[in-house]
């Protein structure tokens, strides 16, 4: 199964996350991950779970103290693994954290493939019918944006190969730069 990704400016993506048709398997959106109604999102987060900035400081401002008060519980985790936490505030039920880096940086491709299978797998896990990924890595981590579009996307098709969950996929970044590295690594 191949999935498709989202013309610029239409609602497809959206209107796939509510259950309304059209229904790609996979999108990208240009969006605020911290707005979306759906399953789990995922957080690009370090090993000590210490969400201050970047996505992961977004989503815990965002979600409220419940949500880095369950990180600290469950820190620290390995490089590429995930874990989950509630969302707190969030309209999604779940922050799945990803371990895309150590506390400052760096990260590498081989962390991010692992942290986007880990992430796959624990919303597989969880039941989750839909997740929002972000480009991990990208930002505090200082990796290519294109390059881990690539590995995401691969990451994705391969987890859907097999597997019926999640339903539905969106790949929620910020910026025409991030949009078009996703949408083309989706083909």
């Amino acid at each position: 199964m191949r999935p498709e990704a989202e013309h610029p400016g239409q609602n497809a993506g959206w209107d796939a996350l509510r259950g309304n048709p059209p229904v790609p398997r996979v999108s990208v959106l240009d969006t605020d991950i911290t707005a979306l109604e759906v399953d789990a999102i995922a957080n690009a987060a370090n090993t000590q779970l210490l969400h201050g900035g970047g996505v992961a400081g977004a989503i815990s401002r965002a979600g409220g103290p419940e949500i880095q008060r369950q990180s600290h519980e469950r820190a620290p985790i390995g490089l590429g693994e995930a874990i989950e936490t509630t969302a707190g505030a969030l309209p999604c039920r779940w922050v799945i954290h990803a371990a895309t880096m150590e506390p400052g940086g760096p990260t590498s491709a081989e962390v991010i493939r692992r942290a986007t299978a880990s992430t796959l797998t624990r919303a597989h896990e969880l039941g989750a019918r839909s997740l929002a990924l972000v480009a991990f890595g990208t930002g505090v981590g200082g990796f290519p944006l294109e390059h881990a579009a690539r590995i995401e996307v691969e990451e994705v098709r391969r987890h859907l190969a097999t597997h019926e969950l999640p339903e539905q996929i969106v790949f929620a970044v910020r910026g025409e730069a991030a949009r078009t590295a996703f949408e083309t690594a989706l083909g």
